[in-house]
């Protein structure tokens, strides 16, 4: 049995980016590796963000759940207790993004504090394509719409 790989993020208005994360993400874990990607809920980035994602948890954790690369996608913890998650998936490689340094001291920190043998590895952006990111994609719907006016 491949080595199991968590992954975790928004995923509001799915994108090109997004894809690429996850396939480096599970690369990581080796040929037979198993994928477990945790989707934010809508009240967790509502606090971290600031606002609700423009799609409903439970369909962006069905359509990251239906991409090829994912074995399974779960949706996060209210409270965003990545403690738990991490007893739950017993991941063996935690894959976060390029902009998820507050995960990331986090995980770091409960592997420390738990003597847990889980290797952290950071992956880097994918390109500076034009819709490379969920901002990008409502920024150009907006100016798009603004333009027809």
């Amino acid at each position: 049995m491949g080595k199991t790989v968590l992954a975790s993020g928004v995923f509001d208005l799915l994108h090109y980016g997004h894809v690429r994360f996850l396939e480096e993400a599970k690369r990581l874990g080796g040929p037979d590796a198993r994928l477990v990607v945790i989707v934010a809920r809508d009240r967790t980035v509502e606090r971290l963000k600031g606002r609700r994602p423009i799609i409903p948890e439970d369909q962006r954790r069905a359509l990251v759940e239906a991409l090829k690369v994912v074995d399974e996608a779960l949706l996060g913890y209210e409270e965003m207790n990545l403690e738990a998650v991490l007893e739950h998936v017993k991941p063996d490689i935690i894959a976060v993004g390029y902009d998820q340094e507050r995960i990331e001291r986090e995980v770091r920190r409960i592997i420390e504090e738990k003597g847990l043998d889980i290797e952290v590895v950071r992956i880097g952006r994918f390109g500076d394509e034009e819709l490379s990111s969920s901002s990008k994609i409502k920024r150009k719907i907006v100016e798009d719409w603004m333009r027809r006016l």
